[in-house]
């Protein structure tokens, strides 16, 4: 039998893959609705060598996430580990520290455990402000920064893969105006995947 590597999705409701899919944290034991609406789903059809473990939650915070990660990613025990995660403590207003904290703690603490990290930046939504977009642009150019400097870490545009060509702070298509599509969560995986396949040839 040919191994299987293990990834962990963990992230908010741009990793469970809302609207269309309710991630298995949210609705167990193995999620609900539309399995295509999730970038966990277009990594296993392009590797089925890969196990991907869909751990978003949707609406959740940075802070709420961190305190999952060992129940959600350490016990896990994956080769790597996505993380795309943010937004939801910028919609409520949060200043970008609050999020670069947080993401950094969970880095930190997957390396630790011996797990690769693949960091995805925050997606835009349709609805957000100028000061929101602001705050977005912060996180996702200290994302981009700590990738550059740490070898642990491989960085990931997601926001860039689900974006319009002409306006980088909307979604390409979306069924809610806040969430990908189907073919916005491949794009997703699309993006995700020469970045995991990176991480995970490292030594």
């Amino acid at each position: 039998m040919p191994s299987t590597t293990r990834i962990v999705a963990m992230g908010d409701s741009t990793t469970a893959g809302t609207p269309g899919w309710k991630s298995p944290v949210e609705s167990p034991p193995a999620g609900a609705g539309d399995e295509t609406s999730q970038y966990a789903y277009w990594l296993m059809k392009a590797h089925p060598d890969w196990e991907v473990l869909n751990r978003g939650v949707n609406g959740e915070r940075t802070d709420q996430i961190r305190a999952r990660f060992d129940r959600d990613v350490v016990e896990a025990r994956p080769a790597a580990v996505v993380i795309v995660a943010g937004v939801n403590d910028i919609y409520q207003g949060r200043p970008a520290r609050d999020v670069t904290g947080n993401l950094s703690w969970m880095y930190d603490r997957a390396a630790r455990a011996g797990i690769r990290v693949v960091a995805g930046t925050i997606l835009p939504y349709d609805s957000a402000t100028a000061d929101q977009n602001a705050r977005m642009h912060e996180v996702n150019r200290w994302i981009r920064e700590t990738s550059d400097k740490d070898r642990r870490i491989a960085f990931v545009d997601t926001r860039a893969a689900v974006a319009g060509a002409d306006d980088g702070d909307r979604l390409i298509e979306s069924p809610d105006g806040l969430h990908p599509s189907a073919a916005g969560y491949r794009r997703m995986a699309d993006a995700i995947r020469p970045a995991l396949e990176n991480v995970l040839r490292r030594p």
